[in-house]
């Protein structure tokens, strides 16, 4: 009894009923996930080649199991006090949170940094390729009409414009708990698109008679080049396989039993085990993005028809994403400020008939102002893979191994100098080089599109 005086549970409990399970965690990491990376695969495969190629897919999907596991473990953690000798038990909701709680406010706060970056720079490459799959619908039909050597070339400009119309309607939704449905849609649009994609790559490599490519991947004149395309090809995969940031979310609406920790882990492995065959189709002419890159043309409907599913999920895989720094900022100001009546809902009425429902002008104006920056960015450096590249090596270091495997240690009590903990530091250096080595070619390629 003495024991268990001392064990004072403080389990946050959420104000929405969970009802969530593996199939729609699975949904929301899928639509996070499954995004403008899978696109880039072939194109990574292209500079690796037959031998790099896969097994960097392989290792970059098994750091991120890794990094879920660890993560799928904190959910739930036992703080405790040194004051007094009680323990709280406390619920992380986000990964940020997480990190604040087990590592304290200075992991905090570098963490929140990186968290808001990688949020923000999301944005930026859903807006970019977003962009391109709706260009690509109108080439298609162009290059259809007109024949393959026709001037179909169009300005990304009014793309933008239009999907930052439709993403600033979209993030009116509430919170992460009304876009379950948003996220099933956008996961069957994934799937559908890469399937649309597998399957020409595969029709391509069956009226060839052959597979395209090569053991070293695209040959340079330049043996520099070579080095900095590798590390923009292993930075294009490093962003297809980072989800860390959304998990906890994501977990903390999956109803139990079974526990939330047992579902998230099931889902995390058969989300990343569903992610890579355009290469095997065009060898070192595979476009940078495998349905935009018009590496197809016929037939232009099914090309017509996966970019419309692209853009379909990445209106979805974006408010996966934001509605995260969305809720950060739409807390912070309703603590900051609590009697301000612009963080308060109100029903408006627009005409006689017509009335808009919880309406919140600090949601509104905020997440107005967000989405005009991302594509306001995206119209500055409106270079798919070199973008894709640097989004994936900035964030994949810190928040996909760093953090997890400190909250780790923390977390099991890892005694220092021991087996497990010099394999995980072993780990993490590993990780990190690779990480540089992403960071300068993906610098360099920004620069080189940019102004040269």
């Amino acid at each position: 009894m003495a024991g268990r005086d001392q064990q004072t549970p403080l389990l946050q409990t959420s104000p929405h009923k969970l009802t969530g399970n593996v199939w729609t965690a699975l949904a929301h990491i899928i639509t996070g996930v499954i995004g403008s990376g899978v696109l880039s695969l072939a194109w990574s495969m292209a500079q690796l080649g037959w031998i790099a190629g896969p097994l960097s897919l392989l290792l970059f999907a098994f750091f991120t199991l890794v990094s879920a596991s660890f993560i799928c473990d904190i959910h739930l953690y036992a703080n405790p006090n040194p004051n007094n000798g009680t323990t709280t038990m406390i619920m992380n909701r986000s990964y940020l949170q997480a990190v604040q709680t087990i590592l304290g406010k200075k992991n905090g706060w570098v963490c929140g940094c990186l968290v808001y970056f990688n949020i923000f720079k999301t944005g930026v490459v859903y807006t970019i390729t977003s962009t391109i799959s709706m260009r690509a619908i109108r080439q298609s039909n162009c290059y259809h009409k007109e024949g393959h050597e026709a001037a179909c070339e169009y300005e990304d400009t009014y793309y933008m414009l239009l999907f930052g119309i439709v993403e600033i309607v979209a993030s009116q939704i509430p919170n992460i708990f009304h876009t379950k449905w948003l996220s099933v849609i956008a996961a069957t649009m994934s799937f559908t698109y890469s399937f649309i994609g597998m399957g020409l790559g595969l029709a391509q490599v069956i009226g060839q008679g052959k597979i395209q490519g090569s053991i070293n991947g695209i040959s340079t004149t330049n043996p520099t080049q070579k080095v900095w395309l590798v590390a923009q090809a292993l930075g294009d995969i490093a962003f297809s396989f980072t989800f860390s940031l959304i998990l906890l979310e994501i977990q903390s609406t999956l109803m139990t039993p079974p526990s939330q920790k047992e579902t998230m882990k099931k889902a995390s492995s058969i989300a990343i085990f569903t992610t890579s065959c355009g290469y095997a189709a065009f060898g070192d002419s595979t476009p940078g993005n495998l349905l935009t890159g018009l590496g197809f043309y016929e037939p232009f409907w099914l090309i017509d028809f996966g970019n419309a599913c692209i853009v379909l999920h990445l209106v979805g895989g974006y408010q996966i994403y934001s509605q995260t720094l969305f809720a950060i900022v739409e807390r912070w100001y309703a603590e900051k400020f609590p009697e301000s009546m612009l963080a308060r809902e109100r029903d408006v009425r627009v005409c006689l008939f017509i009335t808009i429902k919880r309406v919140n002008p600090v949601r509104i104006c905020f997440r107005t102002i967000y989405v005009i920056l991302t594509m306001s960015v995206g119209m500055m450096f409106p270079y798919f893979n070199q973008v894709v590249a640097f989004a994936g090596s900035v964030i994949f270091w810190p928040l996909t191994i760093y953090f997890p495997v400190e909250m780790y240690f923390v977390h099991n009590k890892v005694v220092p100098w021991s087996l497990n903990w010099i394999l995980l530091r072993i780990y993490t250096i590993f990780c990190l080089i690779v990480t540089l080595y992403i960071l300068a070619g993906s610098i360099q390629g920004l620069v080189a599109k940019r102004f040269g």
